[in-house]
């Protein structure tokens, strides 16, 4: 019996050891590799799935974006492409959702009774703050880009051919030749599909409000794009000679020359500023949807600023009058959609450690990095002296490529975000 007990106290000991290194910040890559392994599978469909719905959805759009009754075929063009942005937003939750089930996280939460949640839940809830997100922080011009490349390579004489025959090339328009007022019309009625159901969102009914508030969100924008173009177009002379527009130019060419350093200064930042972006504010963004998918999250700015000195001057505001309110909703509006989320996410992220969130960076721009070097080895290892044979090849490397990064990635959100609560939840 002595040795019995003897032989167990060693392995009494390496419990607890084994459990503090699973919580270290450190140990975070391996915890996403760990989580990958569990959950391959239910990854790749999912990825898979997602991207023949949104490849058939671009493909289709880009089909319908040529041919009589033009205007009329916009307007399902740029519905098609709505469907394509909620495609992508289908994908990212469904991936995150299908990892839950390895996470230590949810079984404390099983295991308290809580967090049980279904897909479709977890959807409606980030649909808003998701489609925020992909807006402001440009993601949707990647699937711009996709729609110009198939449209281009659909016919790729198209444009010689229709030059020679002297008629009108509509190739790479089918976003943004929609006429002023269909676009004010299309737009007017996303507005009232986005007012009706964020209302229904906001008071909590419906289950589907949160996605169709979403999808009138998306729309009312792309619609808005080209009545904004044109608009923007027909005036922009008229902007650039007015005299605050022309003081303000005058005024920064008289800095640059009194004050020593200014241009140089701003020219760092404008060349280092865009890597701050892909480095810092691009993971955090994802995190913030990863940490909004499994309930963790508010995205008011009062939950961001609770316990701060911020909070006691957000009470005085609220005493003021309801137009002094309301004016400093509609200012600040762009700075909290863009902003508020990632601080909310940096502050509960930071409660798991600053190494945990910048380890978190570092592998997310390291898994980016070598995707590319994937994609470019790749390109290398399938290339053929037959011309044009990329056209073929391309397609299947730059899948196998995305789904590796994707796949990891969405690994890496889960695991960050499973080490920062359960970090939480032991220290309270």
């Amino acid at each position: 019996m002595s040795e019995t007990s003897a032989l167990s106290l060693p392995s009494q000991a390496a419990a607890p050891r084994r459990s503090s290194w699973m919580l270290s910040p450190y140990a975070l890559p391996a915890h996403a590799l760990r989580i990958a392994a569990r959950c391959a599978l239910p990854l790749i469909i999912w990825f898979s799935l997602g991207r023949l719905v949104r490849w058939g959805l671009l493909l289709l759009a880009a089909t319908l974006s040529h041919g009589s009754w033009y205007q009329a075929r916009l307007i399902v063009v740029v519905f098609l492409f709505t469907l394509v942005v909620m495609t992508s937003l289908a994908t990212t939750v469904g991936m995150l959702y299908v990892i839950r089930d390895a996470l230590m996280e949810t079984r404390a939460r099983r295991e308290a009774d809580e967090g049980r949640e279904t897909l479709l839940g977890a959807l409606n809830r980030t649909a808003l703050v998701f489609a925020g997100i992909y807006m402001t922080w440009g993601f949707v011009l990647e699937d711009v880009r996709e729609f110009w490349n198939l449209d281009v390579f659909r016919q790729p004489d198209a444009v010689l051919v229709d030059a020679l025959a002297r008629r009108e090339n509509t190739v790479m328009d089918g976003l943004s030749s929609l006429d002023v007022k269909v676009s004010l019309v299309a737009m007017g009625v996303a507005y009232l599909v986005k007012t009706f159901f964020g209302r229904r969102h906001d008071a909590g009914n419906g289950r589907f409000s949160g996605i169709l508030a979403t999808f009138g969100e998306l729309a009312f924008v792309f619609y808005g794009i080209n009545a904004t173009v044109t608009a923007v177009g027909a005036r922009s002379d008229w902007i650039g000679s007015r005299a605050v527009v022309a003081g303000w130019h005058d005024w920064v060419g008289k800095v640059e020359a009194s004050v020593p350093g200014w241009k140089p200064f701003w020219d760092f930042a404008g060349e280092v500023w865009p890597y701050v972006i892909d480095a810092l504010a691009a993971p955090l963004a994802w995190l913030t949807v990863g940490i909004l998918v499994y309930g963790a999250y508010a995205e008011d700015t009062r939950t961001t600023i609770r316990g701060t000195r911020l909070e006691r001057a957000a009470v005085h505001i609220e005493r003021t009058h309801s137009l002094t309110r309301r004016a400093l909703t509609k200012l600040t509006a762009g700075w909290t959609e863009r902003w508020i989320p990632l601080l909310n996410s940096l502050r509960l992220t930071a409660r798991g450690g600053a190494p945990l969130f910048g380890l978190f960076a570092l592998c997310y721009v390291g898994l980016h990095i070598g995707g590319d070097y994937l994609g470019r080895a790749g390109r290398y290892l399938v290339a053929s002296d037959k011309p044009y044979f990329w056209f073929v090849t391309d397609v299947p490397v730059d899948f196998v490529k995305d789904l590796a990064v994707t796949t990891l990635s969405m690994c890496l959100i889960a695991a960050t975000f499973d080490l920062a609560a359960s970090r939480d939840r032991l220290s309270r």
